[in-house]
């Protein structure tokens, strides 16, 4: 597998954009939806949403076993429309957010790293964009 190969998620939210990127963007949110699964949480989370601008945020399992930073740098932002980052191991992350009326389409596009199996990160990061969207409709 190439570094180069990319990954694609998506979901549709029930929410409309200004909404959904808030909840996106904002730290006191950002803690609230940053999980793969129950059994993870993000205490800690800072976002600059600006290009040039840092952020990070800290994952951890609940039972304090594992836990790690994921930040990086962005590239790209336009309020309610696009946000491109790159990690601090160079790989790239695009995510466009697309109004339709009461409905926010967001998709997700992500260089995949070399260490895990594809179908492992697709999944983990879908399981991160499926509680969000849940977070967001509740």
């Amino acid at each position: 597998m190439g570094a180069s190969e990319k990954i694609t998620i998506q979901t549709t939210v029930q929410a409309p954009v200004e909404k959904v990127w808030a909840y996106w963007t904002e730290p006191n949110h950002i803690t609230k939806w940053n999980a793969a699964s129950d059994d993870w949480h993000t205490p800690f989370a800072e976002n600059d949403l600006r290009i040039g601008g840092k952020f990070l945020s800290r994952m951890e399992a609940k039972d304090g076993s594992f836990g790690f930073g994921f930040g990086g740098t962005y590239d790209e932002v336009k309020a309610n429309e696009v946000i491109a980052y790159s990690m601090e191991d160079g790989r790239t992350v695009i995510i466009t957010f697309k109004a339709n009326g009461d409905k926010t389409e967001i998709v997700e596009t992500f260089d995949a790293d070399s260490e895990n199996p594809v179908d492992m990160q697709r999944q983990g990061w879908q399981a991160i964009l499926d509680r969000f969207k849940s977070y967001v409709e509740n």
